[in-house]
């Protein structure tokens, strides 16, 4: 078994990534754990990717993964509260598990037909979530900067600061965001209609790491709008 407290890094997988308005904004807000709080109008976020081979880990091995949450107001950085993590791979699921991420087993899938992609997400192999988004081809832009991940271990709330940098493609418009069974529940997340894609890309090279260590929550400080806008990480 991975040790939890380890750091790890991931290299060039491919992966869509968005935030949105959701259908059910009560439902959504009422999913948040006492000690955080949702900003006025709430956003959920999810993040589909596939890593292809193990040799872009630094040892979690090939996996894919869908997660998703709820961005959380006064953090600093983009992120927010874990609230479904489907991944292929026992091993990360048992890292992720011991640092308190809520995991399932789930099977991600990405296929890109000419400027179409479809990120599909399937548990049991029966599909979940589907996304189709259409695509361009990557250019001199890099995005960069820090998520930060909230989850629960032992009752007591825990936060790790998650480094990125991806190579987004141009264009990016995503067509439609399908959450295709009414009874699991991750059902509650599902965007509202019509679609208000808040912030999204697809990369087909994104790199990020897990930091390691113990992780006690704090929220971030507040970066500052010039810094923001430059473009740099967020934490620097």
């Amino acid at each position: 078994m991975l040790d939890p407290a380890d750091p790890h890094l991931v290299v060039h997988s491919r992966m869509v990534y968005l935030c949105w308005l959701p259908a059910a904004p009560d439902a959504v807000v009422a999913l948040l754990p006492a000690g955080l709080r949702a900003g006025a109008d709430p956003h959920v976020f999810m993040n589909q990717y596939v890593v292809d081979d193990e040799t872009q880990t630094s040892g979690l091995g090939a996996y894919s993964l869908t997660y998703l949450g709820i961005c959380v107001a006064g953090q600093g950085a983009p992120g927010g509260w874990w609230t479904h993590y489907l991944c292929s791979s026992p091993r990360m699921r048992g890292y992720a598990a011991a640092r308190g991420a809520p995991v399932g087993a789930g099977h991600t899938w990405l296929e890109r037909r000419g400027d179409t992609l479809v990120a599909q997400t399937e548990v049991d192999g029966m599909p979940l979530i589907r996304t189709r988004v259409h695509v361009g081809h990557t250019g001199h832009l890099i995005r960069s900067g820090h998520h930060r991940y909230v989850t629960a271990r032992d009752g007591e709330l825990t936060g790790g600061v998650h480094p990125y940098v991806a190579e987004p493609v141009t264009p990016f418009e995503v067509e439609s965001v399908d959450f295709l069974d009414p009874d699991h529940p991750v059902h509650a997340l599902r965007p509202a209609n019509p679609l208000t894609i808040t912030e999204g890309f697809y990369s087909p090279r994104a790199s990020f790491a897990y930091p390691g260590g113990p992780g006690g929550y704090a929220p971030a400080h507040q970066v500052p709008d010039r810094r923001a806008r430059s473009g740099l990480p967020s934490g620097s």
